[in-house]
């Protein structure tokens, strides 16, 4: 184990009332203070499904470039699909610890997959509260299923039929997205690797935390990845930073949220913006979130595209490798 799980802390310290000061943010992060109240912007919400191309093209353009951030609806995906990949991650982190710890990511691994606590460097030994289980769904090719849980048994199959139903929204948002930047449908998926795109879930389990005025259940940042699409619970957490302020990110029942990430913020040459954000915790409730990362292909380069680049537009970012950049983020070297 590579230190003691947030899931038997919560459990030992719930009747203290305090946590360990390793979990204790610094006064400019403590949600406490630096969430802002009475005034709460909502992240744009589309209506996936509008049979008009145009119209859907242009808002999601426009939800990519103002905020990073929005949330779908009517999106295709059956409710009884997010609802049985919800049950079988909440009954695998409710399996015994010595079951859990059979899935843990192992310590000489380069790769993130398995179940865990840490995952980046935090300056001053800080901790998030929050523990999670990561995994490959897609490409099968990308798959090593020895990080599956064989328990709940229907696990690999709640997990199979979600991913089937995700690329057809994730083909959809990259052929939106594309076009909004002036390109063909299928131009900017094929920049990030086509058929290789690697669909990364991550389950992240924020038990309840006697001082969540204090604690993060992750801190704030972008995503490494080209697109997050993230399924919550139905407990608020989730915070977007926004005009110098982190505001909550409304729950809509059955609605994926769409975060841009690193790559098509490079890509788009800082058309489309990666958007910096964070999780709160609860008192006495278990939040948890289902995001899947769609990632190029370790060893291809990325950088912003040359229809994009221009003399008056000149590239506003590195081009590096996909491996490279996540080493960078992962260790806070600059980039």
């Amino acid at each position: 184990m590579d230190m003691e799980r947030v899931q038997a802390i919560a459990f030992s310290f719930m009747t203290e009332g305090r946590i360990p000061p390793e979990f204790i943010r610094s006064e400019k992060e403590q949600p406490a203070i630096t969430t802002l109240h009475g005034y709460d912007p909502q992240i744009p919400t589309i209506d996936f499904s509008d049979p008009d191309e145009d119209s859907l093209t242009r808002l999601i353009a426009e939800a990519s470039r103002d905020w990073g951030m929005f949330q779908i609806v009517n999106h295709g995906i059956p409710t009884h699909v997010i609802n049985n990949l919800q049950k079988v991650g909440e009954d695998f982190f409710a399996l015994p610890q010595v079951e859990k710890e059979l899935y843990a990511k192992p310590p000489d691994s380069k790769s993130i997959e398995g179940y865990g606590t840490r995952l980046q460097k935090e300056e001053e030994g800080k901790r998030a509260w929050v523990d999670h289980l990561f995994h490959k769904i897609w490409p099968p090719s990308a798959i090593n299923y020895q990080f599956w849980p064989k328990n709940p048994p229907s696990y690999r199959d709640a997990n199979e039929v979600y991913a089937k139903c995700l690329r057809g929204v994730a083909d959809k948002l990259f052929s939106r997205l594309s076009v909004g930047l002036g390109l063909g449908e299928k131009e900017l998926r094929e920049s990030v690797g086509g058929d290789e795109l690697t669909y990364l879930l991550k389950i992240n389990y924020y038990p309840p935390c006697p001082r969540p005025d204090l604690a993060l259940g992750v801190v704030a940042h972008t995503d490494m990845s080209a697109i997050t699409i993230l399924v919550p619970n139905h407990v608020q957490g989730l915070q977007l930073f926004r005009d110098d302020h982190w505001f909550d990110v409304k729950y809509i029942p059955n609605a994926l949220v769409i975060h841009i990430g690193d790559q098509l913020e490079i890509l788009s040459n800082g058309k489309y913006k990666s958007v910096l954000h964070r999780t709160t915790v609860k008192k006495d409730m278990t939040r948890m979130s289902w995001p899947v990362f769609l990632e190029p292909p370790p060893e291809l380069a990325i950088g912003p595209l040359p229809k994009l680049t221009s003399e008056d537009n000149p590239p506003k970012y590195k081009k590096k490798r996909y491996c490279d950049y996540v080493y960078c983020k992962l260790n806070k070297i600059p980039q």
